[in-house]
């Protein structure tokens, strides 16, 4: 395995990383706690299942990065009906074009669509789901990895404990992973 201070230079060494934090014990727990009371607009929950899984690998690491750090490779938001449908996702803007000339979007932000076709079932929700994180692989002894975006709350909360300012030009993503493949 490649030890914790390779896998904290591969990290630093990422463009728009401005700082590598190593969580524990005590700041995830007010994390948990933390995102399981998140909502979004008009009291929508929010299930932050990327935040669930990272949390259960042997090691959690939050990276503070800014705009230059590279777009995620697949959507960190998704509206779920409690079917299982898709209801709306992310957007990035290579991919815009995709979706603007069609009659079933609407946009609800300029990143994410909402797809006005699918019938849900009676309760929707948002759903950040765990995202692959490429740059940390079984080649250099990472196994399970996967990233997410924490709740701006829970930015907030890892920016504090670490007596990091709350700069709007800086968001949070937490990298979990295990190091011989067993997940705790």
């Amino acid at each position: 395995m490649t030890g914790m201070d390779e896998v904290v230079k591969i990290l630093q060494a990422m463009e728009g990383v401005n700082h590598v934090l190593i969580l524990d014990g005590g700041l995830l727990d007010e994390l948990r706690a933390e995102e399981s009371k998140v909502k979004a607009v008009m009291n929508i929950g929010v299930k932050n299942e990327g935040f669930s899984e990272a949390i259960t690998r042997e090691h959690a690491i939050c990276i503070i990065k800014d705009s230059r750090f590279r777009p995620p490779p697949e959507p960190t938001v998704l509206l779920m009906s409690d079917t299982g449908q898709v209801m709306g996702l992310e957007v990035f803007p290579h991919q815009r074009k995709d979706y603007e000339e069609r009659k079933d979007v609407i946009w609800l932000t300029p990143d994410f669509a909402v797809f006005t076709n699918v019938n849900g079932g009676t309760k929707e929700f948002f759903i950040m789901p765990p995202v692959n994180f490429p740059e940390l692989h079984e080649e250099i002894g990472c196994q399970d990895v996967v990233s997410c975006s924490p709740s701006p709350s829970s930015d907030l909360m890892i920016k504090q404990w670490h007596g990091l300012d709350d700069d709007p030009d800086l968001a949070s993503i937490i990298v979990g992973f295990n190091s011989d493949g067993s997940k705790k």
